[in-house]
């Protein structure tokens, strides 16, 4: 539809039907036969009228293409223009094939990796129906308290924010909307919501303008540039603004500064919400700050529905924002091709063909597999020798339940165990013992009681634990090798799932207690969707492999690592604190007047633990060996816009082949504001071949130096400035260079 037939629709719209496009619902209630049970449920708490409801220009977590063309058939039947619906969905890692989540994705540290897994969730969710996706989340997240960093797919660090961002977000929308396998991606959240307070979900965010600029804008500035279709406001307060009604963060940076023209929705009842700020008085005037501050769309409440008429009535201006917002929506669809075609790309022969294929599931295997961390391999215990006896003990080796929080759509039937996959590969020498549950009850109905579900009362659990520890012992003392698979249950984190203790839980920790004192080679399989503290036990594991929630094909890509037929290449996105006490922890801190320095009193320390984190950012290790010398740069003075060439020296001083992740950090030693003891700016993956020797090469430029001064200027200043390149961000050569224009 030409752009001069969408503005002679929305002239033929009338208010009711305007402000209906600027409301999303369930869609369920459109899949019931019963006139009455439609207006039950939320919408009823909604106080939505049957004619309102269809009214609404988009519905939230309808998938399958028959489900999807029943809803927009008795939407378009009841509708007096046939504007069709947008059909938005939570395809956070995956839709039937999981993903690993997120976090773990960036944990890659290949952006064609991530791309190929976007496209796949992107082509098997847009045959399924769904035309925009919430994703990608691309908040700084430097608090392993809180429950989100799951969904975090830069973790800490604002240059993979920025790079992965742009790669999911062209990932998902292609060059066209209209093509085959292509949705419009919505971009999370604005603003700063990684910065939450004590890392609880939806608390309080306070920061300067210049740590704002600095760190938390690159990733959503980058998606923007991409082409992102859609951004949703966060649920916190921004410098004492909650962000859906923060005019100067919505019109000011991202509207103006940033030019974003697309759609800017709500989140879930944040409109509504803003009362319980304090900052909105009522739901008037909640409506009036969300239409002023510019969000297009009301995620699931009823305070466009109920009051923005009233509003468009009485203020011209507000209907002169209603059409805006209209015509960005009404836009969308048409990229969409949804009025030549409202069922877009939903095809049920190809979502029966296409959806869990074969091919695909190999490749999610692989590309599962670059996501895994080896965090320890003491005396090289892994790879595992497959004529040894291996005991597998422990919650997640007989589970299918490894797909997150977010992967409502995944069909977990089709999940591999990790119990079966061994015994596939090495048959009889395999021993079992489920050793504990992932949880107690006790914890397992805190969670149940906090969604509103009946909480189960265990008899005898205690005595049960101790008959499951006594089993395990008896099976690993048949074994060479202890292999544990442990870890956070999987609704222990993701939204609303903040935790005060990141430690195993504590049935757990006996277990690992009990079998150390077996003095065998114990080797651990980490589950989790956050850094997880592990100094207590660290010391009594020989080897430990971060896999965090690995998906669909997980427990393949696991036994395959282990058994040695993939090499770990996979590098930390957030730094592994000492003990939950020092969050949030991240590497690119600042210095203090007095830093950190070993057997001093008055400096900047804990008593009880080291400063430092535990794992830090950009570390894992391989079963290869690599070896970092000869750091040379090709002259130690920068002018004007001129480039330096960096030279590092590695040697895989190994019998295997693996991929390396090399990684360049600057300093800059002295500013107009303090900077950072150090920043990532470039990293390239290299392949490696046995005892291979590489020589890898980087150009800095002036943009890596620049930064946000105390003027809110983007710049480069003269001066002198520390150059590292490593493994991870603290095993590093250093060199130092000076820039002067």
């Amino acid at each position: 539809m030409k752009h001069k037939k969408i503005i002679e629709l929305l002239n033929e719209m009338t208010i009711e039907e305007k402000i209906g496009q600027m409301i999303q619902i369930t869609g369920d209630i459109f899949l019931s036969d019963d006139t009455k049970s439609m207006l039950t449920g939320p919408l009823k708490d909604l106080h939505l009228s049957k004619e309102k409801i269809y009214h609404v220009g988009s519905v939230l977590n309808i998938v399958g293409a028959e489900r999807v063309k029943k809803v927009q058939d008795t939407y378009l039947s009841n509708s007096r223009l046939k504007i069709p619906l947008l059909f938005m969905d939570d395809i956070i890692n995956g839709y039937k094939i999981a993903f690993p989540i997120p976090i773990a994705q960036g944990c890659s540290w290949n952006t064609q990796a991530i791309k190929e897994m976007t496209e796949i969730s992107s082509m098997e969710s847009s045959i399924a129906g769904a035309n925009v996706n919430f994703s990608p989340m691309v908040d700084l997240s430097r608090d392993a308290r809180w429950g989100r960093v799951m969904e975090s797919i830069g973790g800490e660090d604002p240059l993979l924010g920025e790079i992965y961002a742009k790669t999911m977000v062209k990932a998902y929308q292609g060059k066209k909307l209209s093509e085959i396998g292509k949705i419009a991606s919505c971009v999370k959240h604005i603003a700063g919501y990684g910065a939450v307070e004590a890392g609880r979900d939806y608390n309080t965010v306070d920061m300067s303008e210049r740590e704002f600029r600095q760190y938390y804008l690159p990733a959503y500035k980058s998606a923007i540039e991409a082409g992102a279709e859609m951004i949703m406001t966060s649920f916190n307060i921004l410098n004492g603004i909650p962000s859906t009604v923060n005019k100067w963060l919505i019109q000011e940076v991202i509207r103006k500064e940033l030019g974003f023209k697309g759609i800017i929705i709500s989140d879930y009842n944040a409109i509504e919400e803003t009362i319980a700020h304090g900052y909105s008085e009522n739901e008037r005037e909640a409506a009036r700050n969300a239409i002023n501050a510019g969000v297009d769309i009301d995620m699931m409440s009823s305070i466009y529905a109920n009051h923005l008429k009233d509003l468009c009535l009485e203020n011209q201006e507000i209907e002169n924002k209603v059409n805006k917002s209209v015509l960005r929506i009404l836009t969308l669809k048409n990229k969409l091709g949804l009025f030549e075609n409202p069922y877009g790309n939903a095809n049920e022969i190809k979502e029966k063909t296409y959806v869990m294929n074969a091919t695909n599931l190999e490749k999610a295997k692989k590309l599962t597999q670059e996501t895994f961390v080896l965090l320890k391999n003491n005396n090289h215990v892994l790879p595992l020798q497959k004529n040894r006896k291996i005991a597998l003990i422990g919650p997640y080796i007989d589970n299918i339940g490894i797909t997150g929080s977010w992967s409502m759509f995944s069909d977990r039937t089709k999940n591999d165990t990790i119990l079966d996959m061994f015994k596939e590969k090495i048959g009889i020498q395999v021993l079992y013992a489920k050793g504990c549950e992932i949880l107690r009850q006790e914890e397992i109905n805190k969670i149940l009681s906090a969604d509103g579900l009946p909480m189960v009362h265990v008899e005898n659990e205690s005595q049960k634990e101790k008959e499951m520890i006594i089993s395990a012992i008896q099976v690993a003392k048949k074994a060479d090798v202890i292999l544990l698979a442990l870890g956070e249950h999987y609704r222990q984190s993701g939204e609303a799932c903040s935790r005060s203790n990141i430690a195993l839980p504590e049935n757990q920790i006996e277990l690992i207690n009990e079998l150390y004192k077996l003095s065998k080679p114990m080797i651990l399989i980490l589950f989790n969707g956050r850094p997880i503290e592990l100094s207590s036990i660290e010391k009594k594991l020989d080897a430990i492999l971060e896999v965090w929630f690995p998906g669909t094909t997980g427990a393949k890509a696991i036994t395959e690592m282990l058994l040695g037929e993939e090499n770990p290449s996979g590098k930390l996105t957030m730094s592994f604190p000492q003990n939950v006490g020092q969050c949030p922890v991240y590497y690119n801190h600042y210095n203090t007047g007095r830093p950190h320095h070993n057997n001093l009193r008055y400096v900047s320390r804990y008593q009880d633990i080291p400063t430092e984190s535990f794992y830090p950012f950009g570390y894992g290790l391989s079963y290869c060996n690599f070896k970092y010398t000869e750091l040379y740069l090709n002259k130690h003075i920068m002018n004007g816009n001129e480039t330096i060439t960096v030279t590092v020296k590695i040697e895989n001083q190994s019998d295997y082949a693996g991929y390396e992740v090399v990684q360049l950090y600057i300093q800059d030693l002295y500013g107009s504001v303090v900077r950072p003891v150090k920043e990532l700016k470039a990293f390239k993956k290299e392949y490696f071949r046995p005892h291979e020797i590489k020589y890898i090469h980087f150009d800095i430029d002036m943009h890596m130096l620049k930064f946000w001064n105390n003027k809110l200027e983007f710049i480069a200043e003269n001066g002198e400035f520390k150059l590292f390149v490593g493994g991870d961000s603290e095993k590093v050569l250093e060199e130092k260079f000076e820039l002067t224009y």
